[in-house]
């Protein structure tokens, strides 16, 4: 069992003293932190982290392909909507009170920032790849052997899926799709000195880095782009080159369904080939393109100066990712193996004999992901199980959950699915997952055309003796096994009859569209999962006023929903001690007099990526407290997540998972200071760095290192050790 944690500066320090702003900075609109600048904000701590020496090279080089990554997506989503919005000569404000147009400039300023940054970054790790044997080279450095390996490599894995292309009247530009990276050409004929401009698509079914032969100990790594450059003379005979330049093209990838659709799969099928041919919104053009290919390509494009970004060094940063392999292990983080819970293997791996005995909390990915798919496979083979039903949001391709429904449900046992086709980005995988459950035999439903269903629930109705028992796994992360092993996340298993019934009325109402008139021990959106939330910040309000110990301690991905802001400053008005742990958005500012001086805001961007969703009220005892209220859930607060999308909050009852959840789960986030920024009152982060020989907390490592609460899972209420600085 792990020591008990005593939290560290962020929680045991008085609340620094508020910042002092005039009214009208505070008031009306100006009292929310824009939402897009605060994404921006937290990819530069992603990106940041691509700089942190404390980080192994390799990782640190997997930070800056996520920045680049997130960067696209950020782009092909939300830029591309305030575009259409502004285009339209919509004027509505964001509740920041900017206007599409506002935040469009504001975007750009700063992401053409970033973007420059990350070329900085990227020479800095260039020369420390290089520093340990691993090395990216260009075709001007090649030598005779080298030349003869990339000639096999060119003819036999390269050449017979290229594409090259004249572009002139009789050669219309071809079409590039979303995320496509190409070669534009100027040549000139050997005979006579005609011109030609041409375009070479790089293929993406093709690794971006082609491993060369190892030099003096080095791996070296030569980009696609430079194998076709140097292989110019093969794709055109008799040509020689002017002039090149490279280029990469994002499309608008926001999904429009028909309101009335009937086949919601068939529907999605035609909007997802939509979506590749969307509006080009940010075209990244080599710096030293020639000015005859740059009209061209922005011409054939339909992109304004605005829409470009010239950059003087490696475009297409997200593939760099591709250099982080296994190979090297002293340049990754340590390897980590997630633990199996000791209560399983107690019950020789038997998952309903460990759950019936007391509701069980797993921390992924420290406990392992693998018993929430031995949950469903030992489902599917029990001959004592008559129904499962399941939520896919996002999954795996081969998924062993998918597998273990398909396994359930040829075996004659019922099984529902809810797939999310919704689910950005992951819609055409979630088509096949549907494809293959309904051959197999399960009742696919779909959910709602304008909701998306996001709440990870599994049920499995058991014939035990003369009764019916209902085993639930409520999750706060998707069912997806790869993500699962760097998502932090939260599993709660319970045979609990109420949660049991709450799982089945939620499953009816996505169904059969019929909202479920009482929930036991569940509040779910977009029915009363807000209204619950808001209830709940209230009654701390109450608390204080009472002279009452009153806290809120919570953790999500991103907080930007206004009525929650507010309630949260007037609960902070009241007195209430209000902690957020926030990844990624956050719209409130803290620590302004008469808004937030009682609230702070941290985020934490280290080796896991932080998604579980926690919020822990001290229900007029503090926190942590025995007495404390304390929920997870897989919505953050956000107007899509409380409004317009299926949602779960659920409340941990039982005297261990609610130990583990405050006094070990929260209290060591907030603990945390090696991979923490603590946010200012005007959306900025600041960091907190050691001094020299300094050892800071680092939550993750805490977390590797020691066995969760859960431990065996069996102890009583007695056993769980006491909560540091506990209120009761």
């Amino acid at each position: 069992m792990p020591p008990p944690i005593t939290p560290a500066n962020f929680l045991e320090a008085p609340f620094p003293d508020p910042v002092e702003l005039p009214p009208e900075k505070t008031d009306g609109p100006k009292r929310f932190f824009n939402r897009e600048l605060s994404w921006l904000c937290f990819n530069w701590r992603v990106l940041e982290e691509a700089e942190n020496t404390r980080v192994p090279i390799l990782e640190r080089l997997r930070f800056l392909s996520i920045s680049a990554t997130n960067l696209d997506e950020f782009y092909t989503v939300r830029v591309a909507g305030l575009r259409e919005l502004a285009h339209a000569g919509n004027t509505t404000p964001s509740d920041d009170g900017l206007t599409p147009a506002e935040q469009l400039a504001m975007i750009d300023t700063d992401a053409r920032a970033l973007m420059a940054h990350q070329q900085v970054v990227w020479d800095t790790l260039k020369a420390e790849l290089e520093a340990n044997g691993i090395s990216l080279i260009t075709r001007d450095t090649l030598d005779a052997t080298d030349k003869a390996f990339l000639e096999d490599v060119f003819l036999n894995s390269v050449f017979p899926v290229l594409s090259p292309l004249a572009v002139d009247p009789a050669h219309p530009f071809p079409f590039i799709p979303n995320a496509g990276f190409a070669l534009a050409l100027q040549l000139e004929r050997k005979k006579d000195k005609r011109a030609l401009k041409a375009l070479l698509p790089i293929p993406q079914q093709i690794d971006r880095f082609i491993q060369m032969h190892d030099v003096d100990g080095t791996r070296r790594y030569l980009p696609l782009e430079e194998l076709l450059l140097l292989h110019i003379g093969t794709l055109f005979p008799g040509y020689r080159t002017k002039g090149h330049c490279a280029f990469r093209v994002l499309r608008d990838s926001d999904l429009e369904v028909e309101d009335e659709a009937e086949d919601l799969v068939r529907e999605f099928e035609v909007a997802l080939k939509r979506r590749r041919r969307g509006e080009v919104i940010r075209l990244k053009l080599s710096a030293d393109a020639p000015g005859g290919l740059r009209r061209v390509i922005m011409g054939e494009l339909h992109v304004s100066e605005e829409d470009v970004i010239e950059l003087g060094g490696l475009i297409g940063m997200a593939d760099l990712g591709q250099l982080v392999r296994d190979d090297r292990p002293d340049l990754l983080w340590p390897s980590f193996s997630p633990r199996v819970p000791e209560r399983v293997q107690d019950f020789d791996g038997d998952m309903f004999a460990a759950i019936s005995q007391k509701d069980m909390l797993l921390h992924h990915p420290y406990e392992t992901f693998d018993m929430v798919v031995r949950f469903l496979k030992q489902a599917a083979k029990d001959p004592n199980v008559l129904a499962i039903k399941q939520t896919l949001y996002r999954t795996s391709n081969e998924s062993p959950i998918v597998e273990a429904l398909c396994e359930a449900a040829e075996d004659g046992k019922s099984v529902t699915a809810l797939v999310e086709l919704k689910a950005r980005f992951d819609e055409a995988a979630n088509i096949r997952q549907s494809r293959r459950l309904e051959r197999a035999g399960a009742h696919v439903v779909y959910g709602f055309l304008n909701y998306k269903t996001h709440a990870k629930i599994s049920a499995v109705v058991r014939r035990e003796g003369d009764r019916l028992v209902t085993y639930t796994h409520y999750g706060t992360g998707n069912y997806h096994p790869i993500t699962a092993r760097f998502y932090t996340d939260l599993s709660l298993f319970t045979c609990d009859a109420e949660l049991g019934r709450d799982a089945t009325k939620v499953f009816n109402y996505i169904g059969g569209y019929a909202p479920p008139e009482s929930l036991e021990n569940l509040a779910i959106s977009p029915l009363t999962l807000k209204t619950t939330l808001l209830e709940l910040i209230e009654a701390e309000g109450t608390f204080a006023q009472a002279g009452k110990p009153a806290e809120i301690w919570a953790k999500m991905n991103s907080i930007v929903e206004p009525d929650v802001i507010d309630a949260l400053y007037r609960a902070s008005g009241c007195g209430v001690k209000i902690n957020l742990v926030v990844r990624g958005i956050c719209g409130l500012r803290p620590g302004i007099k008469g808004l937030s001086e009682n609230i702070r805001v941290k985020s934490i961007v280290g080796r896991f990526l932080e998604h579980s969703r926690i919020v822990c009220f001290g229900n007029g005892y503090g926190l942590p407290s025995k007495k404390a209220r304390v929920f997870i859930s897989s919505a953050d607060w956000m107007d899509r997540n409380l409004n317009r999308r299926v949602e779960t909050l659920v409340e941990a009852k039982n005297a261990t998972v609610k130990a583990q959840i405050v006094s070990q789960i929260m209290a060591a986030n907030l603990a945390d200071q090696a991979q923490s920024w603590v946010m200012g009152h005007d959306g900025s982060f600041r960091r907190e760095m050691p001094q020299e020989g300094e050892h800071l907390f680092n939550c993750h490592r805490f977390f590797m290192e020691n066995p969760s609460l859960s431990g065996r899972g069996s102890a009583g209420a007695s056993d769980v050790p006491e909560l540091a600085h506990s209120k009761d």
